[in-house]
């Protein structure tokens, strides 16, 4: 029997997410504590009492999801529960690399601090944008992708799990992919309301001013095996972790395949560590025989110990 850790990407965010588990264990109010000391603000504050808009601005969303995820990893491992492999969605694979070792948690989030406001500031508001389709085989949108592409530039961002790709580029060109795909058959194709086109090569600048950032931090070798998003295979080694986040802000995240790959070298069991049920929903889509649990509060977290 092997467990997966999987974390929770961009999107999952909630005003008070973590904020019971703050209240009850000293090991999760410290790592809040950690976040803002590394951030130079009180990200507690913003994350507990602020408001939506403030939470939902990228540079903030990125390391507030990632400071709740990573308190939650430390409870997990403080309880005694390992992982034989970790994968996070996007975002969610930095807290992967805190629970490997291979960086350290804060330069983790000053690394996706600056990450949000580059992908942000990257393409101006307005001229790039993103959609679900839903229903269609992986192949169908990469041709619809295809077709679509003859109004700008539009790509498969996500490949989630069957049936549920998003799809981002330039507003009419992902506009016009949605229509294609509705004549292909989708049962929904609706534009998504982000402020940028993630995961695809408007993104490409970014990405090149993150590597900026990455050369300024230590890696360390990996403690637990982490499946990266670009390629849905293990990290070889430390050497490549860097090359494959700059990759990773412009690339299409292969989460379906990454879980394919985990249940493939004999991983039976999920533990979803962040807000959110996003990516259990997608491994059951992916596979519905397998064990999974979200944990993002005191409740689930308690159910985890006695379940494990």
């Amino acid at each position: 029997m092997k467990t997966a850790f999987l974390f929770a990407g961009q999107g999952a965010q909630a005003i008070g997410m973590g904020k019971d588990l703050c209240e009850k264990y000293p090991i999760a109010d410290k790592t809040y504590d950690e976040a803002s000391a590394a951030l130079g603000f009180d990200i507690k504050s913003m994350i507990f009492d602020g408001d939506s808009d403030t939470l939902m601005i990228t540079e903030n969303t990125q390391p507030a999801i990632l400071t709740m995820s990573t308190a939650v990893l430390r409870l997990v491992m403080d309880a005694g529960i390992k992982a034989d492999v970790v994968a996070g969605l996007s975002l969610g694979e930095y807290t992967a690399h805190v629970a490997s070792g291979s960086i350290d948690f804060t330069d983790a989030v000053k690394l996706v601090k600056e990450r949000g406001r580059l992908m942000q500031s990257e393409v101006p508001l307005g001229v790039g944008t993103m959609a679900a389709i839903l229903n269609l085989s992986a192949d169908d949108v990469r041709e619809v992708c295809a077709v679509a592409s003859a109004k700008g530039i539009v790509e498969p961002a996500n490949f989630n799990c069957p049936g549920q790709i998003t799809v981002s580029g330039e507003v009419a060109a992902v506009e016009y992919a949605c229509e294609i795909a509705k004549e292909k058959g989708a049962r929904r194709a609706m534009l998504l309301p982000v402020s940028a086109p993630f995961h695809c090569s408007m993104l490409t600048g970014a990405g090149e001013k993150l590597r900026e950032k990455l050369d300024g931090i230590t890696v360390s070798d990996m403690q637990i095996p982490l499946i990266s998003n670009v390629t849905a295979d293990y990290v070889g080694s430390k050497d490549d972790i860097k090359e494959i986040l700059v990759k990773q802000v412009s690339s299409s995240v292969l989460f379906e395949d990454s879980v394919r790959k985990m249940l493939k070298d004999g991983v039976d069991t999920f533990v979803e560590i962040g807000p959110g049920k996003a990516l259990s929903g997608f491994v059951k889509k992916i596979n519905p025989d397998v064990r999974i649990m979200n944990i993002e509060n005191v409740d689930t977290f308690c159910a985890l110990r006695a379940w494990a």
